[in-house]
């Protein structure tokens, strides 16, 4: 089977390291993989190294004068703007395609917005909220549920020391993510707070960037408990470094980061808002609290600070939970999910050159 990818992101996030992960687990399985990508994008960059053809695409009005995906056999759409240059590529070349949306916010009512996502063939949502979404303006399209997958990141030794004695005596809690408003770490300042007196050895590490950062750094002056490090490539060292990952969200389409944190054995505190709850599991896989509240976020994270115990069954139940969730596992959904689609594209075909025929006079 032969698929194109299509993420015309300019930036790196979890949505682009799916994608990226997604490829090479098709090309390991035998697809031959092509990979639309913005070239100023890091995405690009990493699909360069890998064993697929890759073309640079700026925008989705452009590059379509000639089908160069003449023998793909679907398009895989990844991210928003891609879905028009999915849909223009259909209406010239008939090339079937899905959408994959990790975002649990309404779509947009533009008509040529639903358009988009009513001639794909199938829409696949990473989270619940993120599928009712999706039904709201399928037409007869499939509607699935296919999770991220956890992604395991490289770990130095050395790098993890250095880290563990930057904070040597602390009990530490990372939040990873683009410090934008609906991110929460507004909701772990206010914990931080909470904490700041009586248990001086819980210590907050906020690693992210982002138009948030200086209006959150006002917010945390004076307390003792926060350390913003701004962005961090060495992922893999902060997590084995660290005791503890929260991702307080407003809004989520999924959380990729508390994947992650949970394949690297970390215990995990999440809000009950939009999809973390699909993964977060209460009691089970993790803790979840009310969204927006410090003080539920201060409580849960005392609670897993003096009990060892909780954190050892909650990692052991999220490292079962993620074998359901594999990229091996995710990579055999979307088979079933790309032949579906193909064989519906062949009989609309079919019925339509049957109709054509019909229509030639004698």
């Amino acid at each position: 089977m032969h698929i194109c990818h299509i993420n015309l992101a300019s930036s790196y996030h979890g949505g682009e390291n799916q994608t990226f992960e997604l490829i090479q687990q098709q090309i390991r399985n035998g697809y031959e993989v092509t990979a639309l990508a913005n070239p100023k994008g890091p995405l690009y960059a990493r699909l360069l190294t890998i064993d697929c053809t890759v073309h640079p695409i700026r925008h989705h009005l452009l590059n379509h004068t000639h089908n160069f995906l003449n023998k793909c056999d679907l398009l895989h759409v990844h991210e928003g703007r891609a879905v028009y240059w999915a849909l223009i590529q259909k209406a010239i070349f008939g090339t079937p395609y899905i959408i994959t949306r990790r975002i649990d916010n309404p779509i947009s009512s533009k008509w040529i917005t639903r358009q988009a996502y009513q001639q794909a063939s199938a829409l696949v949502g990473l989270s619940k909220p993120i599928t009712q979404q999706l039904k709201k303006i399928s037409k007869l399209q499939a509607v699935l549920r296919i999770p991220s997958s956890p992604v395991s990141y490289p770990v130095s030794e050395d790098n993890v020391k250095i880290i563990q004695q930057q904070f040597a005596g602390k009990f530490l809690v990372l939040q990873a993510a683009n410090m934008l408003k609906h991110k929460g770490f507004d909701t772990s300042i206010k914990a931080a707070k909470q904490l700041n007196s009586d248990y001086p050895n819980i210590h907050f590490c906020f690693i992210g960037d982002g138009s948030e950062r200086h209006h959150l750094e006002q917010q945390a002056t004076n307390l003792k408990n926060i350390t913003f490090v701004g962005k961090q490539s060495n992922m893999g060292d902060w997590f084995h470094a660290a005791d503890l990952l929260v991702h307080p969200s407003h809004s989520e389409g999924l959380g990729s980061v508390i994947l992650e944190g949970m394949k690297a054995g970390l215990p995990v505190v999440g809000s009950n808002a939009g999809g973390i709850p699909d993964i977060i599991h209460h009691e089970h896989t993790g803790l979840l609290t009310t969204t927006g509240c410090g003080e539920t976020l201060a409580s849960n994270i005392i609670r897993l600070y003096n009990d060892p115990a909780l954190r050892g069954q909650l990692v052991n139940n999220a490292h079962r939970y993620l074998n359901e969730v594999s990229i091996e596992s995710c990579a055999e959904k979307y088979e079933q999910v790309y032949l579906n689609a193909v064989d519906n594209a062949c009989l609309v075909k079919g019925k339509q050159q049957k109709s054509l025929k019909g229509n030639i006079p004698n």
